[in-house]
């Protein structure tokens, strides 16, 4: 059923009695239930979220608290800035774990603290992909997303982000080989929760996991808990002050066409959903996602992105309320002013990082495989296998370049050569006449979002229209 008339941010109205959806109905954005019933679905947004963002800060060494805070504040922003028509939580991007790893050089789970100038430099490129996010913005707000479709084709986007996840590889083993046993439980933990559970707790299949992770590394005594009694039970999250360099910033280029498929793509997973044309408010959803990764880079946290998951959990309960979002956003600020929640979640050691961190790398090169397949791209035309094969080659192997001050690793130079090697190659196979290139759907897929395990059957069967 499409939406009849656009949402507001306030004064959301009650949907029928406010107890129940009528089969075939959905509670659209300027809609609510009950708010006992709202704020139920809204905290149900938070914890869905909450396996994968926690892991961005563990992972990059950043303060989980402050990170929390930021998505809370992020997701307020992008519910206003879209005028709250576009229903979304912004958690942690795990785009920008390759780039704030290379800056900062902290590995999770060797026992030392990040560095805070490193740390603060890291956080000056979180701010240049969010600016240029922001602008990339602007400018399909008043000029359309059509140009994003022919810069970066379904061959490209796909490349870059496949290019992403199998870069941050090497990592994830660093840690599971600290561990080997706990890793191993946490990833067979996710695995069969995943598959042997349908609905809310198939979706939290990765928190689950986490969790048994965590409970076998206590048996284990491989989980330090000294800091917990050390930390206040209320408090503000730890702020710190961003810094530049601009001979950093070419590591977070890449980062910048990852969260544009990003976002482009949860417009259309919501557009399918609920069949209302959302292509007006794309680049405000990019507008908004750019303002709220610059002011997470300004204070301490990762940026930000919309999330799979509550994609999952907008399909099974059928209601796209706002209201429920903005109780999401404010439960996320809440936990992050309780600093022993935030040192509870700093004692996940790194056995259990690397369980979760191999799914979810390898989640995120595959979901670039799954833009390739969805997009029906052929792999007999040799312009699309070179693109691929060469982007990735230069990704994984983690090729680097230096220019004068500025230097250049895999992800950047495989995601510029996935770009100019597909342009440069159509443009002269046409002109000698030996193009191959067929018609396929153009654009990113809905819901190339990286963060997390699969979308339910459900709401991939909505995706796909």
């Amino acid at each position: 059923m499409p939406f009849t008339s656009p949402a507001r941010v306030r004064g959301w109205r009650l949907h029928g009695d406010g107890k129940s959806i009528a089969p075939g109905e959905v509670v659209t954005p300027g809609e609510r239930l009950t708010w006992p019933r709202t704020i139920g679905i809204g905290v149900q947004h938070v914890v869905a979220m909450f396996g994968a963002t926690f892991l961005v800060p563990l992972l990059t060494g950043f303060e989980p608290s402050t990170t929390l805070f930021f998505t809370g504040l992020g997701t307020l922003i992008f519910i206003g800035v879209t005028a709250g028509r576009l229903p979304s939580y912004l958690g942690s991007s795990f785009a920008l774990i390759a780039p704030i790893g290379a800056v900062t050089g902290y590995v999770a789970g060797g026992g030392a603290a990040i560095d805070p100038h490193l740390a603060s430099l890291a956080q000056g490129g979180v701010i240049f992909a969010g600016g240029s996010l922001l602008v990339v913005g602007v400018i399909v707000h008043f000029a359309g997303a059509g140009w994003i479709d022919r810069l970066m084709p379904p061959i490209v986007t796909g490349a870059i982000v496949s290019l992403i996840g199998f870069n941050l590889a090497p990592s994830a083993w660093n840690n599971v080989k600290s561990a080997p046993v706990t890793a191993l439980v946490t990833i067979i933990s996710i695995l069969l929760i995943t598959v042997l559970f349908k609905g809310i707790i198939g979706r939290l299949a990765i928190l689950i996991g986490v969790l048994i992770g965590y409970a076998t590394a206590c048996v284990r005594d491989e989980v330090d808990f000294s800091a917990i009694s050390h930390a206040a039970w209320v408090g503000a999250p730890v702020f710190r002050a961003p810094a530049f360099d601009l001979s950093l910033l070419g590591l977070f280029v890449p980062v910048v066409l990852v969260l544009v498929a990003e976002n482009i793509g949860h417009v259309k997973s919501v557009s399918a959903m609920t069949g209302e044309n959302l292509d007006d408010v794309t680049g405000r959803a990019l507008i908004s996602d750019g303002l709220s990764t610059m002011l997470a880079g300004a204070g301490g946290g990762s940026g930000t992105t919309t999330y799979a998951e509550n994609i999952g959990v907008m399909a099974a309960t059928r209601v796209y309320s706002t209201a429920a979002y903005v109780v999401a956003a404010i439960t996320a600020l809440v936990l992050s002013m309780l600093p022993k929640f935030g040192e509870v979640i700093a004692t996940i050691p790194a056995g259990v990082l690397g369980g979760a961190a191999t799914i979810l790398y390898g989640m995120i090169g595959m979901l670039g495989v799954r833009i390739w397949v969805q997009n029906r791209v052929d792999f007999s035309d040799p312009v699309n296998l070179n693109t691929a094969a060469v982007a990735m080659v230069v990704a994984i192997a983690d090729y680097t370049w230096h220019w004068g001050q500025m230097t250049f690793t895999g992800i950047a130079l495989g995601s510029v050569a996935a770009i100019v090697i597909y342009h440069a190659m159509r443009w002269v196979s046409r002109l000698r006449g030996t193009n191959l290139e067929e018609a396929s759907p153009a654009s990113a897929p809905a819901g190339t979002e990286l963060e997390g395990p699969a979308y339910s059957r459900r709401a991939r069967r909505s995706e796909e229209g």
